[in-house]
This record gives structure tokens, sequence and C-alpha cells, in this order.
């Protein structure tokens, strides 16, 4: 078992599950998953992440007013005839251990949108991870996918610009439950956190005035 003490770890259906958002975390440097959820080290947020909080609110605001609730299922079926869109999605994979909130999914008769916003307009490989996470996650929810493929989308945040899509391949699900392998391990002490070794990375890492390997 894990020696450390680990926030945003829960035990969901008796499974160890982190958020998702740590694969893209992993993926830029995984040593910021030590720093701050075992280390416990608080920095800032940049102004990045809080002007993407306020565009996620205002998004999910305007989303609700004329939301019609319905459960998971419901929207499963539903979606067989006509496209429902939902935002702020709850997903939990107890196979894999991982759980977080979508921004928004394109359910339609053909196909599963699974869609992240980011700012800027570059598919990054921690992005990637990222989307392909709640991808994973929404599979495993949704059981019986009625033939229906799913696709991993990134929009520029903010705007309606899908700016990377593609379709998440057995390729792509094997791919992301190795890198989720890898972050248990890491969480249970069983493999041993590694940094980025760039420079250029160190140097747009919130986390840098208290690394112990940071690369000036």
């Amino acid at each position: 078992m894990s020696h450390y003490v680990i926030s945003e770890v829960h035990y969901i259906e008796n499974r160890l599950s982190f958020p998702i958002n740590w694969l893209q975390k992993q993926e830029f440097c995984e040593y910021q998953i030590f720093l701050e959820n075992i280390k416990g080290i608080t920095v800032k947020p940049t102004k990045a992440m809080i002007d993407g909080k306020q565009e996620h609110e205002k998004l999910y605001s305007d989303f609700a007013k004329e939301a019609v609730p319905a459960t998971f299922d419901e929207m499963l079926n539903e979606s067989k005839k006509v496209e429902v869109l939902s935002r702020e999605l709850w997903v939990a994979d107890t196979k894999h251990g991982i759980h977080g909130l979508i921004d928004e999914v394109l359910f339609t008769p053909k196909e599963f949108i699974v869609i992240d916003d980011k700012p800027g307009r570059k598919a990054y490989l921690s992005n990637i991870h990222q989307v392909h996470g709640y991808c994973l996650a929404f599979k495993d929810m949704a059981g019986n996918l009625d033939g229906r493929q799913i696709v991993a989308a990134l929009r520029e945040r903010g705007t309606n610009n899908l700016y990377w899509q593609a379709p998440f391949s057995n390729t792509d699900e094997e791919s992301i439950v190795e890198v989720i392998r890898h972050i248990h391990a890491l969480m249970l002490g069983c493999e041993e956190f590694n940094s980025s070794g760039s420079p250029n990375k160190c140097r747009g890492c919130r986390f840098m005035i208290a690394c112990d390997r940071a690369m000036r």
C-alpha cells in the first residue's frame, strides 16, 4: 500500500481513484503530482487557471438555464433518436480507478463526442491524454455503446472551435490505460516520480519556486 497521504484521491466502490486531470499533469511533469498532492505544496493559480474556472462557471450557468435534468442512462437512450448535449458530466471508471467532470459531451445516434476545453489551439500530448482519460471513463460508464463510436475532441476555450478531434481507438485505449497504471503505481509507492527534465517546462511551471528538481 501507499506510504503517502494523497489529496484528491478517493475510494470509489472500493477502488482507489484519482482525478482524470492528473493525466495532463503526468505528461507535462508527473513530479507536479508529488509536489501538490503528496508533499502538499500550495502555490497561487495562474491567470489561465483563473480565467478557465470563470469561463467554465459561465458556460455551465448559461447551459443550466435551459437544460432538462436527465440521468446518464436516460441520455444514452434518448440519443439513439436525437442529439443530446450534456455539460460538466461526472464520470467514474471504477475498473481503472479514475474520475472527473467532462466539460461537454454530445450524444448523437451515431457517436459520442467527448469535448475538453483548453486555452490555445495546440493539441499537446498532455491534453490528448486527459481527453482520452475522459473517453475511457465514459466508455466504462456507458457499457453498451450500441455500435456508436466515441470521438475525443479538444475545443478552444470560449469558442466553438474544435481544433482537434479523433476517434478513440483501441490503441488509444491501451496507451492511456498504461499511463493510468503508472500513476496508480506512483501513488502506491511502487514506482518513482520522475521530473520532466525540460528547462522550458520548468520555466512555465507554477511550482518552479518550490521544486527541488527545477532546471533553471
